[in-house]
Formats: C-alpha cells, structure tokens, sequence
C-alpha cells in the first residue's frame, strides 16, 4: 500500500486551513511541502513560517522537500518549524554527508533528492545513511509537470540497488504523478507517491487520494 503525499504547493493558500482539513479527514499519510529558494530552481514556494502553521495544523508527517542551495543553512530553522523528515537535494550538498548527518543529529529523518539527468549510481555511498531517496520525475521548480517515462527505469534500478545493499529507505517520486501512471510508478517500486495538481485540482481531493492509496 503506497505512502500518499500531496504536496501543498498546489493547494490554495486563501484557504490554506481548509485543504488542511481536507487531508487531516482524508487518507492522505504525509504533507509534502516543497520549499523553493529561487536559486536553485527557478521558483521561490515558502519556508519556515508557512510551515510552522502547517505543522500546527495537522499530527501527519510532514515531509519537507529542500530545492535551495546551501541547505546546511536552514536545518536547524526546519526542524524547529516541524519538519519530521528533511530532503536535501544531491546537486545542492558538495559535502552531503555532512548535511546527513546534521538532519539526523537534529532528529528528522534524511533525504535525498535527484533531478531527472542525476544517476541513481550517486546514492549508493549514502543508501545506509538516508531514510528516504526522492527520484524527480520532472525538472523541480513547478508543478503540472508531465511524468519523464525514464523514470520508470530509474526506480527500477534503485529498488536493486537497495537490495542489494540491504537497505532500508523508502523510495519517493515526485513530479507528474496521476491516478492514470501511479500503478506503474508503484510496480516499479516505489514507496511514496508526490500528487500535487492530481489532489488539488480534482473535483473531489479526498475521494481522489483514496484512489491513488488504494492501488497496488
């Protein structure tokens, strides 16, 4: 059964209390929430704050995906704001091991993130390091994104080599998730399904994440 994480990037911000609401009642199992810094992608999202009043909002996990440079910076100020699980992406970390070990020495778990050009092959030295790996299946800094089919083979490879290291982390993707690609997303092995436009833009969100939590 697949970890639903709708992201909050695509919720409405006038009625930010009532989509948490939503996904309080709803089978939802994390919030993802994207933090974008306008260096690293071309974007800028929310950072500490908003997630402060999120985190007051909900008991769920709160899944926080770090798309800025530099994040070393800004660990400390996550985690105070509620941040259980704390992605960094590889392209971002010169000495990411070092900034594993910071996450977990503030008590979240780590993550890390690959963009859609990245080989899985840069994860392998931190598989027994990190709780969680983020797969981008499309370019960060937007949603509505379409799903970059390689993906497919990228969690393939992944879930191997996994196995073969005997580790455990969970397998996330994020980007152009849909009910319509989710099965095969989940077939190749991933764990954790990112849905942004897919949850909020529906017709009805809750019905919608309990489609996607009840595909295997």
């Amino acid at each position: 059964m697949p970890i639903i994480a709708p992201s909050l990037l695509s919720a409405n911000f006038l009625q930010l209390q009532k989509d948490c609401d939503m996904l309080n009642a709803s089978e939802a199992d994390w919030y993802h929430l994207d933090v974008m810094d306008g260096r690293f992608v071309p974007n800028i999202s929310y950072g500490p704050m908003i997630i402060e009043f999120i985190r007051k909002a909900t008991t769920k996990v709160c899944d926080v995906h770090l798309m800025i440079e530099e994040p070393g910076h800004y660990a400390e100020a996550f985690k105070k704001a509620g941040a259980d699980i704390l992605t960094v992406h590889y392209e971002a970390c010169p000495h990411l091991h070092r900034n594993i070990q910071q996450i977990k020495s503030l008590g979240m778990k780590a993550g890390v993130a690959i963009n859609p050009h990245t080989s899985i092959d840069v994860l392998k030295d931190v598989l027994k390091e990190i709780d969680l790996a983020l797969i981008m299946s499309v370019n960060p800094g937007f949603g509505g994104q379409h799903f970059i089919p390689n993906t497919l083979n990228k969690i393939r490879d992944l879930r191997q080599l996994i196995a073969q290291q005997h580790a455990e982390v969970l397998i996330e993707i994020d980007g152009g998730v849909t009910v319509e690609n989710a099965k095969d997303i989940i077939d190749a092995g991933a764990d954790v399904l990112v849905a942004g436009n897919t949850v909020f833009r529906s017709a009805d969100p809750a019905a919608t994440i309990a489609r996607l939590k009840a595909i295997r």
